[in-house]
């Protein structure tokens, strides 16, 4: 009988710690920094804002394992700061983007291999160009 108490305390625990381990989604975004070409490091912390950048973020149209060369260098390069658990260490989601002035669109590549490479329509991709350019 205590065998089979200690099998069941030992399993429990093991469900417990499985589940409570596993989150769903990249968490919350806390920050963004960025890097744009002749106009240096921004940071960008305002809630309302990176309430736009995760909205927008989730209007692109991603194609995973998918890896373009791209004839010129991002226009931005930015860094998404994503809080999974309180009091533990950010996850840094890295993003180069490039802006196709003649579609109006935008490219993106992500270092999240779930992600890869992506593009934003015409509407977000504007929207997307005046957070980045104020």
């Amino acid at each position: 009988m205590k065998k089979i108490m200690m099998s069941f305390a030992f399993i429990s625990v093991f469900i417990f710690l499985l589940v409570g381990c596993t989150t769903e989604g990249k968490g919350e975004l806390t920050r963004m920094d960025m890097f744009i070409e002749n106009q240096g490091d921004t940071h960008i912390q305002d809630k309302d804002t990176l309430d736009l950048l995760e909205n927008l973020s989730e209007q692109v149209k991603w194609e995973p394992n998918k890896v373009p060369s791209m004839a010129r260098e991002a226009e931005v390069k930015a860094i998404f700061f994503y809080e999974v658990e309180k009091n533990m260490p950010e996850r840094l989601y890295e993003y180069e983007i490039w802006f196709n002035e003649d579609a109006g669109t935008a490219t993106i590549i992500s270092n999240d291999e779930k992600e890869g490479y992506g593009e934003l329509d015409k509407d977000n991709a504007k929207a997307l160009k005046n957070i980045l350019f104020k």
